[in-house]
């Protein structure tokens, strides 16, 4: 078993990251919210992760795990577990105390909801002025659909996404791996950093707005432009076609980018098919994507004389390519070892188990190791004793608000 990353105190930074000293405050649940926390927890904020007595929702996802959600295993590592019922006045105040100390809360309840639970911006503002507050929403803070519940699939359907993923006269496909979600979790931590970045000038926090909406366009920026006198209606696929995609082989499936004049000759070389690489039919990529009918049947009789693994050495850095793998085959790949992006976590329930590090490399301040995601409350008792005297302030606490 692949042990964690070197530690990073060996850089003299006591395994500090750019993000030390910051106090994280994660009401959110499923992916988005949660993830960002994390890829803030990565770069050293403490990220304590509140969830309401029943949990985070993504624990109850779909899992050979008996114990806990591969899901939120993999969402939520390197944060301390604390359970709060908001609902309850000696809950809500113990709350609002660590609001105080905080630097940055992050939820994703509809719009209309924190007002409700007396957590809203306005309010926590008046306790907390440098605070950063963070919501996420399926569709942002105004408009007809500001209260609908959000959620990446949904969002994938509306925006065209699915729409484009689909073969070309199909049916609408989804993107699995909920690729908004993860990409609204980039935003979040990139918005917040931006954030803190600016109360060290001003000395104030802010509201900060992440919505799967505005992720889901965002993703597709390449795409979404129409020029004044254009129609709307217009091809606005961004795949190039023709050589460009998978393809079978001899045993498995490769991918093959041929986009470059350069890669084009390459490719042509290495499978035999040199008489069309100089063929004037066939000289740009939107040529290639033309005549793809021509081309295609050549190219795989060629790569069905050998299978994707030994195309994949042969192209070398030539032809950029990959046979087509496995999410399980990365535990074990060379570059993934590598590069530490995988390692080993303890938990109290599960036991021993590898997941993925540190998503960005900082040479003077690494971060910490990342821990296991928290067992439900499993930080309660440590909190409660080092850092919150709770049945003692919900009075003053709330006479402040």
């Amino acid at each position: 078993m692949q042990t964690s990353p070197p530690d990073p105190a060996k850089h003299g930074q006591e395994a500090r990251g750019p993000l030390s000293g910051v106090r994280v405050l994660d009401l959110s649940a499923y992916i988005a919210g949660p993830y960002g926390c994390t890829l803030l927890a990565d770069q050293g904020a403490d990220v304590i992760k509140i969830e309401p007595p029943d949990g985070d929702n993504l624990r109850q996802y779909p899992s050979t795990l008996s114990s806990e959600s591969r899901a939120f295993l993999g969402v939520n590592r390197g944060k301390r577990g604390l359970v709060l019922d908001l609902k309850k006045s000696e809950d809500h105040a113990a709350l609002l105390r660590l609001v105080r100390e905080a630097d940055v809360l992050v939820h994703n309840f509809r719009p209309s909801v924190p007002k409700r639970l007396g957590i809203d911006h306005d309010r926590l503002n008046l306790i907390n002025p440098r605070l950063i507050y963070c919501a996420v929403t399926g569709y942002g803070e105004t408009g007809p659909m500001k209260d609908k519940a959000g959620y990446d699939q949904v969002l994938q359907t509306m925006t065209g996404m699915c729409a484009l993923q689909g073969k070309r006269g199909g049916a609408p496909e989804i993107i699995y791996g909920s690729v908004v979600d993860y990409y609204a979790a980039a935003l979040l931590a990139s918005g917040v950093a931006s954030a803190l970045y600016e109360r060290e000038r001003s000395g104030l926090g802010q509201y900060v707005g992440v919505s799967l909406l505005r992720s889901a366009l965002t993703m597709q920026s390449a795409r979404m432009i129409w020029a004044e006198g254009e129609a709307l209606d217009i091809g606005r696929d961004m795949r190039s076609g023709g050589v460009t995609g998978i393809h079978p082989t001899g045993e498995g499936y490769l991918y093959l980018s041929a986009n470059t004049a350069h890669f084009w000759k390459a490719l042509c070389a290495k499978t035999g098919l040199d008489a069309l690489a100089d063929d004037p039919r066939y000289d740009s990529v939107r040529k290639r994507a033309e005549h793809a009918a021509e081309i295609i049947p050549q190219l795989h009789a060629a790569l069905a004389t050998r299978g994707a693994h030994e195309w994949e050495t042969l192209f070398g850095d030539e032809v950029p390519c990959a046979a087509a793998r496995r999410i399980e085959d990365m535990f074990e790949h060379p570059q993934v070892l590598a590069e530490g992006i995988v390692g080993t976590f303890e938990h109290p329930l599960v036991g021993r188990y590898r997941g993925v590090t540190h998503p960005i490399k900082f040479g003077r301040t690494p971060g910490p190791v990342p821990s296991a995601a928290p067992a439900l409350g499993q930080h309660a008792e440590s909190l409660k004793a080092s850092e919150m005297p709770w049945r003692d302030f919900s009075e003053e606490a709330e006479s402040k608000t």
